[in-house]
């Protein structure tokens, strides 16, 4: 049914793309469709041309805030919908989104697929200046999805209600995929190594991340006597106004409360080395880091926000604490630094969540499903 049709996939980030939505992109190759890829410039558009797939860079910055350049690109983005025709057009993440959906439409695309992983900062953040931002893009998402020939993936069902009340889409739209699925030969069950515990932090070193609370709760186990190695994987994202700052990191480091490592890519050995993982989001879509510690056997701690309590079984394979707690969060990861047993047993259940929730193999599927019901 595919064959000869075209794909274009909307991405801001090409990184992002490798890492969470390839195994679509090529699983739909596959199946016959002629694949493209729109994103901003960067490193992983090598990557996307080495594995066969026909790039296109926009200029498209993730902040903004010059209407003159936002207009352009939108301009850009319609253009190049006219140039390829898809068949079918997927965007991911909020300025795709609503730009694909914007430009979708002024072009004649028939069929749309528009993936909410998450709804972002804009959405966190506080004050006059957030509440009116998050006013304008209401309305923006509101005329990009309420649409006919559309689709909207979400990964949590919080999200899902929050469209639907807000009347952003229509329920009869909405598709539920739990995340971007986790290859689980690439991420093996390995048994807890013994000592001292091990407790990483692996995120994007932005607030909303909770990287804060997690240094602060590091810092009360410490004080309390806790015995145990906290790490911190991740790098500041200077583009992100929620980022951490290199001074802020080299401070931690030198306090000696955690180690910094950095952003690195080895994220399966660093889990088959640790023995909890810890990420106090304040939201997410579905965070693809507590997925990858399921795979691998590894209890967590996360907040009790969207997104976050949908990657884990409460109580069965992690547990959940108030969001930006210091205290409540301290509390959580000390309950599973101290108790083995139990901390493995999660461990082992969130094996057996990866393995019926999370495989990459059904993710793809659900996807390729959707791109068959649409066309």
């Amino acid at each position: 049914m595919a064959q000869g049709r075209k794909l274009l996939l909307f991405v801001n980030d090409p990184g992002f793309l490798v890492s969470h939505r390839l195994p679509v992109a090529l699983a739909a190759r596959e199946a016959g469709y002629e694949v493209h890829t729109a994103t901003a410039d960067g490193p992983a558009v090598a990557e996307l041309q080495r594995h066969g797939l026909i790039t296109h860079v926009l200029p498209l910055s993730r902040q903004g805030r010059n209407p003159l350049s936002e207009l352009r690109l939108l301009v850009v983005l319609w253009r190049l919908l006219r140039q390829i025709r898809p068949d079918l057009l997927h965007t991911v993440t909020i300025k795709p989104v609503i730009y694909g959906g914007l430009a979708g439409r002024l072009a004649g695309v028939r069929a749309v697929v528009a993936a909410v992983s998450g709804l972002g900062a804009v959405f966190i953040a506080t004050g006059f200046k957030a509440r009116l931002i998050r006013t304008v893009v209401t309305a923006l998402y509101r005329l990009a999805l309420r649409r006919p020939g559309q689709k909207v993936i979400f990964q949590n069902p919080d999200d899902r209600a929050a469209f639907v009340v807000q009347r952003l889409v229509r329920e009869a739209d909405c598709v539920m995929i739990r995340g971007s699925g986790v290859d689980l030969s690439a991420y093996p069950y390995v048994p807890e190594p013994e000592g001292v515990p091990v407790v990483i932090f692996a995120a994007r070193l932005l607030r909303d991340k909770g990287i804060e609370e997690f240094i602060g709760a590091a810092r009360l186990l410490r004080q309390q006597g806790i015995q145990a190695h906290f790490l911190v994987v991740g790098a500041p994202d200077p583009g992100n106004p929620a980022s951490v700052t290199a001074a802020d990191v080299a401070r931690w480091q030198a306090e000696g409360v955690v180690e910094c490592l950095g952003h690195r890519t080895d994220i399966a050995a660093l889990f088959a080395a640790a023995n909890l993982v810890v990420l106090p989001s304040y939201r997410e879509g579905l965070p693809r880091v507590l997925v990858e510690a399921a795979a691998c056997g590894r209890a967590v701690v996360t907040t009790d926000v969207p997104g976050c309590r949908s990657a884990i079984e409460a109580g069965t394979t992690g547990l959940l604490v108030p969001v930006r707690d210091t205290a409540g969060l301290a509390e959580g990861m000390r309950a599973l630094i101290t108790d083995a047993p139990r901390r493995r047993a999660m461990g082992q259940a969130g094996r057996a969540l990866a393995e019926r929730a999370f495989d990459i193999h059904s993710v793809v599927a659900q996807h390729l499903a959707v791109y068959r019901d649409l066309l």
